[in-house]
């Protein structure tokens, strides 16, 4: 019963860590243009280095 006690804080204190972190990349634009990189990786031409 005692590991509850500390179990339950690092568990909320987890789930509040990664709540906080997907807030944050939401406010940094992360998710604005998902659909740009899928068609810019098949449009762009092999710009890759040279052997």
């Amino acid at each position: 019963m005692i590991d509850f006690f500390f179990l339950v804080p690092i568990a909320i204190g987890l789930g509040l860590a990664g709540l906080a972190s997907f807030m944050w990349t939401l406010k940094n634009g992360q998710y604005d243009d998902l659909e740009g990189a899928a068609q810019r990786i098949l449009l762009e031409g092999n710009e890759g280095p040279d052997y």
